[in-house]
Formats: structure tokens, sequence, C-alpha cells
């Protein structure tokens, strides 16, 4: 008896072992195991798509957007003045240093390689290139704002042996990083996939960063040196030699024609309005060739922002508690030329300075503009979602005794005056009233004119377009002009001219100016502005701080109906321009923005990082 109890105890025994180990051996059910993730696309897609979202940008219509206003293309006019007195640029403004995704891509990378052993060779080549697009994104971010910065491939761990130094890399010199950039694009771009699409990066958004990033180290290695005093550090963390110019202008050339050249774009030409085909060429999601890569949002999806209920124009707002925040300048606004070539200047006063101009419709001080002004503004006189934008500051009322105008305004907004006429807009402007226009313009580009996207609980799923083929027109025009090839800068530039109602081959001759000035123009409220007078080494000369400089002041339009009972000019329109009554303080940049100071934990924790010039 007592052998088999033994027995029957082993039995049991072994069993519960055999049990014990099957029960250690399940797979947990709330964990998500390596293998799972790296050999399922839709979960590498899903996290590809995080990616996406959080690539940088200094402005977009979620990231920094209010910074549209620090600039010159904008002023503030919602509560608080801060964007209107920035006595200076703080040298942190454009710091970055998100190694954090940089890490997490990389990861990825190696993932891919270790763990999906059920892909297909043809799917890991194309996932593994699109985590080196990112990552090439990221690193021209990096680079832009920094200048040069370690060039991490792989991950860092540390074997905890209490010494940290075999992780701390230096930073490679400015060009190294742009190199990196290059070839990166180089390598991956015949493996990316994704044929057609505007939201995931394909061979073509690939060349769209490299047109790019090669035109800003190319400007950087050429006018950084032209500067009395070139910005660099001995060991080449800052500052690009200047025989390296030419060599990147005609990669961006290349690579710009790569895209031009292939067919697969075309500029945005499908409504006959001109002023609201190049809104559409921004906006339209279906049947729009110009978007290279964009980043989506959906209604649908519960994916959407709050970009128009903030910056929708007043009279047209829905159940916005704010609205109007960015109003575009009237530097801006006078920078869109005239169909027949002349500067834009706004014809206000008459050849003498004697008397105003008069108008019989507001909007006739805008007549023959450049069709991209209306595009991206909305000025006096126009509408939005089909219903009048109300501009009016005021009334100028004769004074027979006096031989002069006199004004008369109103807080009130939409206050009619004793004749029974307008008296103040519904839309303003406003000397201090916050939520209406300070500067006489709304905002037309990336509001959504969709029916309740500005309501608060609906919002917008307006998109943001990181590249598009109006760019890459002129990424070209100003790379040939640079490397000599001045026929075929003309080519580029005029297209894009053509398209905004200029005739054909509008532009004879071409400067790097006038150049520039295309670029304002096609390019604002994109995230351009800013980067661009950084690479051309002019940020401290057109924001110089100084208050009698008019491209460091923000200027405002006021538009009035004139009150002159019995005399041809009653009831007509004229302008006052003035600096805008809410803006502060000149915009000052300083040579140490050229490139942003590099926070003090990060020296304090690897010591061979190099400070930036003047920090």
């Amino acid at each position: 008896m007592q052998r088999f109890t033994k027995y029957i105890l082993a039995c049991l025994i072994l069993i519960l072992s055999g049990c014990a180990e099957q029960w250690l051996d399940r797979k947990p059910q709330n964990i998500i195991l390596e293998e799972q993730v790296w050999n399922d696309t839709k979960m590498i897609t899903g996290l590809l798509a995080n990616y996406y979202d959080r690539l940088p940008a200094h402005t977009s219509l979620t990231t920094g957007w209010a910074e549209f206003a620090a600039y010159d293309e904008a002023m503030w006019s919602n509560n608080d003045d801060g964007r209107n007195n920035i006595v200076s640029y703080p040298f942190d403004r454009w710091r970055l240093w998100d190694y954090g995704l940089i890490r997490d891509i990389n990861l990825a990378i190696e993932n891919i390689e270790t763990f999906g052993t059920s892909l297909s060779a043809g799917q890991k080549a194309q996932f593994s290139a699109e985590f080196r697009f990112l990552r090439a994104f990221v690193y021209f971010e990096l680079v832009k704002r920094m200048g040069g910065v370690p060039l991490v491939t792989k991950q860092l761990i540390y074997d905890f042996n209490g010494d940290p130094s075999y992780l701390q890399q230096p930073r490679n010199k400015e060009e190294e990083v742009y190199d990196f950039i290059a070839s990166e694009l180089d390598a991956i771009k015949e493996q990316l996939g994704n044929d057609g699409s505007n939201t995931r990066a394909n061979k073509f958004t690939a060349m769209a960063l490299k047109s790019r990033a090669m035109l800003y180290a190319g400007s950087i290695a050429k006018y950084n040196n032209l500067m009395a005093s070139p910005i660099s550090t001995p060991g080449g963390e800052v500052g690009i030699p200047a025989s390296r110019a030419a060599d990147y202008y005609a990669k961006s050339l290349a690579a710009s024609e790569e895209i031009i050249n292939s067919g697969k774009y075309s500029l945005y030409k499908t409504n006959p309005n001109l002023g609201e085909n190049f809104y559409d060429a921004i906006t339209k999601k279906s049947a729009n060739a110009e978007v290279i890569l964009a980043q989506d949002y959906l209604v649908s999806k519960d994916k959407r922002h709050g970009f128009t209920y903030d910056n929708i124009a007043r009279n047209v707002r829905e159940d916005n508690l704010s609205s109007s925040s960015i109003t575009p300048s009237l530097n801006l606004v006078e920078d869109y030329e005239y169909l027949d070539g002349t500067p834009g200047t706004l014809k206000t006063r008459n050849a003498a300075n004697t008397d105003y101009v008069y108008y019989d419709k507001m909007e006739d001080v805008f007549a023959n503009k450049d069709a991209r002004l209306y595009g991206t503004v909305i000025y006096p006189g126009t509408s939005f979602r089909g219903t009048p934008v109300q501009i009016q500051a005021g009334v100028k009322v004769w004074n027979n005794a006096s031989g002069s105008f006199q004004n008369v305004e109103s807080n009130t907004l939409g206050a009619t005056y004793d004749d029974g006429g307008l008296l103040t807009g519904s839309s303003g402007p406003q000397r201090s009233q916050t939520e209406v226009t300070n500067s006489g313009f709304y905002l037309r580009k990336y509001v959504d004119q969709t029916a309740m996207s500005s309501t608060r609980g609906i919002r917008s799923d307006m998109w943001w377009v990181r590249f598009r083929l109006g760019e890459i027109y002129l990424n070209a025009a100003e790379a040939a002009l640079e490397t000599g090839k001045t026929a075929n800068a003309l080519k580029y530039v005029n297209v894009v001219r053509e398209r905004a109602g200029f005739g054909a081959n509008s532009l004879k001759t071409l400067t790097i100016e006038r150049l520039q000035n295309e670029r304002r123009v096609e390019l604002a409220f994109e995230d351009h502005r800013v980067w661009d007078l950084i690479r051309w080494r002019t940020a401290h000369e057109v924001w110089n701080g100084n208050a009698s400089n008019p491209d460091a002041v923000i200027y405002a339009l006021y538009p009035y109906r004139v009150v002159r009972p019995g005399h041809p000019t009653h009831n007509k329109y004229v302008f006052d321009k003035l600096v805008a009554p809410r803006f502060r303080a000149p915009r000052f940049f300083q040579m140490g923005n050229y490139y942003s100071s590099i926070d003090q934990a990060i020296i304090d924790n690897n010591p061979k990082i190099v400070r930036n010039p003047f920090h």
C-alpha cells in the first residue's frame, strides 16, 4: 500500500509539473510581442502613421501655428499682445533636439530585420526605406535649426558599467548631415513604393525632401561665406565651405527636375477663377495632382484640429469663442505684384500725395493683382463661404470749415452712421478690440470653407501640405539661377507665375531678389518664410529691430467710406496705411538666432557637444 501511494504521488507530481510548464509557456494576453509587431503589416503601418504625425514642424495647422504671427506675414489679433511685442527673438526659439524620435526610428529599422521573419524581402525593404525617409526628414529639421548634430543611426544601449562616455558622440559637421540626408534619400527612393500616395512617402517625396534640403545646404555654403564675418565653428559643426555650394545646388536642381519631368504631378489649374484656384491648390484633397506629401486629418475618424476655429474671419464665424487670431500684414499684401509686372504697392494716394485715390468699391484697390493674393488673404470687398467679409474701419466725414476729413469710428461692429450707411464693418478692423482683425485683413489659406468646420463640436479636417509642386518649381528656379542656368530658372518661375494670372514668360530677366519675392507670395503661411531668410543670411537685415525699417514693422490697411453729400466722392472708399495699432516692437533677429542654442542639460550629459556661436 505504501508503494502504491508513493507511485500515485510521483504520477501527480509529474502531471502537475507538466501543467506548470504549459502554464508558464502560455503567451500573455495583454502584451504584444516583438515577433507579433514586426510581422504584422497593419501594426507596422500604424507605427509609421504615428511617426509621420510626430515629424517636427515650426509652424503647421496643429503645431506652433500661432507663430505665423511672429514674423512679417501677419500679426496677432486675438487676446494677448505677446507676438506683437517680441523685443528680440530668443536664442532657443527654433531649438530642436528630438533624439527620442530618432531612437524610435532606429529601433524600428533594426527590429524589422531582426524579428520580421514572416515579411517578404520586398516588404522589409519598403518598410525600412520608409523609416529611413522619416529619419532623413528629422535630421533635416535638426540641421536647419541647430547646424551639425550627432548622426546616430543605430541604437545606443547602455551596459550599466558606470561609464556612459562610450555612448557620447560629438556633433557631425553641418555638411556631413546634409550629405547623409542626400545619400539616404538616393539609397531608398526606389524602394519606397506607395506610388500615387500623398500621405506616405514615395520616390518623389524623397526627391522633394532632397530638393529642399540641398537648396538649403547650397544657400548656406554660398551666403554664409558672403557675410562680413561668416558664422562657423573650428570643427565645422556650423558653416559649410563655399566650394560646396555648386554641388548642393546641382543636387537640388536634379531632384527637382526628376519630379517635374516625371509627369506624376502638375500644378492645380481646375478652377477658372484664378484666385479661388490658388486656394484650392492647397486645400483640395481630391483630384489634386499638385500635393506631393500632406499631413491629413479626417472628421469621420475624429482626427481634426481647431485651426479654422481660431482663424476664421469675425463675421462668418459660427459658435466660436475665439476667432481672427492670425491676420495678414499689409507688408505681405503689397508684395503681391500687379499683373503688368509693376510693384504691388497699393495706390491709396495720388501722385502728388495731396489727396486720396477714391474707389467705387473697396476691392477695386486690389484690381489686377497677382491671383495668389486672393487665394491667401481675405481683403476688403471679398467673401468667404459665399458671405461678404465686411471690412470697414469707419467713415471719413468732410468738414467744410477745416477743408479736411475727420475720422469717425465705432467699437460696435456692424454699426451704422447717421446717414443710414455702414459705419464700422461687422469684421472690423478695430484698433484695440481683440478677436477681430487689427491689420485690416484675414487669413484665407488653410481656413476651411466647409460648413461647421469652425465649431467646437466638429472642427476641421483641413490637411497640412508638407511638399507641393509649386515649391519644387521655385526650388528648381533658384538652384538653376545659382548655377548659371538662367533660361531654365526663368522657365520654372514663369510656369508658377502663369498659374497666378501673369502672361506666358512674364519675366524676361531674373535676379535672386525677384525670386525671393516669388517664394514669399507663393509659399506664404506654409512654414518657409523664416527658414528662407535664415538660409539666405538676410534675416538680421530684414528684421533689424529698427522701428524706422518698414520690413521690421507690421503695417495695416484701414478702409473708410467717404461722407461728403453732394460731392462726386460721396460714398466712395479711401484707405489709410498705418502701423498696426496693436503692434509694439519691431522684429529683431540677432546673429545668435541663425543657429539655435543647445540646452545646457544636453552639454552636461555629453561634454563632446560644442556650443553654437554667440551662445
